[in-house]
């Protein structure tokens, strides 16, 4: 396999998708945050002064995605048709596993996979900034992608979950 991100030069170059069919893409892309037992009580009864964690997260995660071609320097810029965040909370020992779910969906000549990992990510990370007061210590990750559907690559999906 070789990479197609390089001119004949060997410099960064974006890839032309100009001749890409036009097909429905999506992706599924996880990521987590591991917190303490007082920011998990605080989330779950709304009593972080910043307002609504999971709210106020999922927004962010919503732009995050909307925004992905202009942080990641070879994503194209693509026409989102939809993103969907949800959240879970498992029990890890004495402390809280907010495990976050982002799907993504568009249809055009290039997949949704860096929108829903740069979505899980940011997510993940506004959580941390808006607890960060309280506890320091919160792990995020590992953020990574589940399935995605769609392109020329064919389908993926994750084994061994």
């Amino acid at each position: 396999m070789s990479f197609t991100h390089f001119n004949d030069q060997g410099r960064a170059k974006m890839v032309d998708i100009s001749e890409k069919q036009e097909t429905v893409r999506t992706a599924v892309a996880v990521s987590s945050v591991e917190v303490g037992e007082e920011v998990y009580q605080k989330i779950i009864s709304h009593e972080i002064g910043k307002g609504d964690v999971l709210a106020v997260s999922q927004i962010a995660g919503i732009m995050g995605a909307k925004k992905t071609a202009d942080v990641i320097p070879m994503c194209h810029p693509i026409t989102l048709k939809g993103v969907d965040i949800s959240f879970s909370w498992n029990q890890k020992e004495t402390n809280y596993l907010l495990n976050i779910k982002v799907e993504a969906k568009t249809k055009g000549s290039t997949g949704v996979e860096m929108e829903a990992l740069t979505a899980a990510s940011i997510c993940a990370l506004t959580i941390y900034d808006m607890c960060k007061a309280i506890d320091k210590s919160m792990v995020i990750g590992p953020t990574y992608l589940i399935e995605k559907t769609g392109g020329k690559s064919g389908d993926f999906k994750r084994e061994n979950l």
